[in-house]
């Protein structure tokens, strides 16, 4: 029956239903047949209901009207050029000024397909007028705008947390060493890669000192999302409406790149963008309420338990199938889909809660370039149209390895997840 069940599911993701509609179909389907249709009926607004009733769920529109504030506002242009200005001069100084720019903007939006088209609309032209090669340009940017979900704030880090109920400021610190590390890493693949080209002229001081004064309001404000959080002047859900003000207030008053004009657009995108989040959420308890009834978890958990194997072994495996997973869907869909049943397992097998996040986040973002449903590919296509997808994807091919890279590190070093949550408590 489990196999049926899932048959159905894979079934309608085939004939391209929207994933929302797939899990809640598929679910639907499972509580008529196990439940009758009375109860079904009477069970399923209880658990649409259930699915969005948590508090730190309130954070997900905010962060996503500050990422649509700041993508329209064009904040990350100016993180460019600042970065371009600095750091230009260096062995691939462009290239470690884009991504330097993905770094910084990540840790304002949360948001990697914002972060690919802001710092990607700049930086692509730029880059390849000053010769760089086209597959590592496609490459940088498309890997430097995953690391919007691993830098906080974070829209999946605030569901991880909503699903297993983990502290949101927690899970929000794990990634603050691994999302620097993992730029470090990528800045030395750029390095070695332009160490052929020609070292462009250092900036004059005044324009880079211009160019801080320019971007000064937007490099503020990680600091005061993120160091609020930290120092415990607000939660994660405070954060954002913080955040949200703040945006707007730079944009309006200060950039001035922000018209009245723009609110309605603003505010669309972000019902959107929040609507599929949200029905992805309500389609998935609806799936999970069936695998629950049928004891699937428990079933995974106990079998998991019982096998002759090195818990590192069941590691891979689940690395394995998320990997395998981004390839077919994206992000949320993989969280809702696949943590209510890895979870267990994970803590079952004594790995930390807030360590396996950021390993789950990194597989997340191997999901954004890996084909065929990549989002960052298909984004970067859009912005750079002169670019075929077989170069987008050669491109992030050294990428995807230093992120393979960084999973097995934090193996070996788990305290890179965790120290800076265990003395920021």
């Amino acid at each position: 029956m489990i196999i049926l069940f899932t048959l159905l599911l894979l079934a309608l993701l085939a004939i391209g239903l929207p994933v929302a509609f797939s899990l809640g179909t598929a679910g639907i389907f499972g509580m008529f047949f196990f439940m009758g249709g009375d109860a079904a009926l009477s069970q399923i607004p209880i658990l649409a209901y259930k699915a969005l009733d948590d508090f730190v769920l309130t954070a997900v529109p905010l962060y996503v009207l500050m990422s649509q504030i700041l993508l329209t506002g064009k904040v990350g242009n100016d993180l460019f050029e600042l970065g371009n200005k600095w750091l230009r001069h260096l062995p691939g100084g462009m290239g470690i000024a884009t991504l330097a720019a993905c770094a910084i903007f990540a840790a304002i939006t949360g948001s990697s397909v914002a972060c690919a088209v802001t710092i990607g609309s700049m930086a692509i032209p730029e880059m390849l007028a000053h010769g760089y090669e086209r597959t590592l340009v496609l490459g940088a940017v498309a890997a430097g705008g995953t690391l919007g979900i691993l830098i906080p704030p974070s829209i999946p880090m605030i569901l991880y947390g909503a699903i297993t109920d983990q502290s949101v400021g927690q899970l929000f610190m794990s990634g603050v060493v691994p999302g620097v590390l993992l730029t470090v890493l990528f800045i030395m693949v750029m390095i070695y890669r332009s160490r052929n080209l020609p070292l462009a002229e250092v900036a004059p001081l005044n324009e880079r000192l211009s160019a801080l004064k320019k971007s000064f309001w937007g490099l503020l404000l990680p600091v005061v999302v993120v160091g609020g959080i930290y120092t415990g002047a607000f939660t994660p859900t405070e954060a954002a409406a913080v955040g949200t003000i703040y945006s707007l207030f730079i944009t309006f008053f200060v950039y001035k790149t922000l018209k009245i004009s723009d609110l309605a657009d603003i505010l669309e995108d972000t019902v959107k963008t929040t609507s599929m989040i949200f029905a992805i959420m309500i389609g998935a308890t609806l799936f999970g309420f069936v695998l629950t009834i049928l004891q699937v978890p428990q079933a995974v958990t106990e079998f998991v338990a019982g096998i002759e194997a090195s818990r590192w072994i069941v590691f891979v495996a689940i690395n394995v199938l998320l990997l395998f997973l981004g390839c077919i869907l994206e992000s949320i869909s993989i969280i809702f889909i696949t943590l209510p049943i890895l979870y267990p397992i994970i803590i079952k097998l004594g790995f930390d809660p807030i360590w396996f996040n950021v390993i789950m986040l990194i597989n997340l973002e191997l999901a954004l370039i890996t084909p065929p449903v990549g989002m960052n590919l298909f984004v970067l296509q859009g912005i750079s149209p002169d670019s075929r997808m077989t170069q987008i994807v050669k491109g992030v091919i050294p990428f995807a390895a230093v992120m393979a890279l960084e999973i097995f590190l934090l193996c070996l070093f788990p305290g890179l997840a965790t120290w800076l949550p265990s003395i920021l408590k």
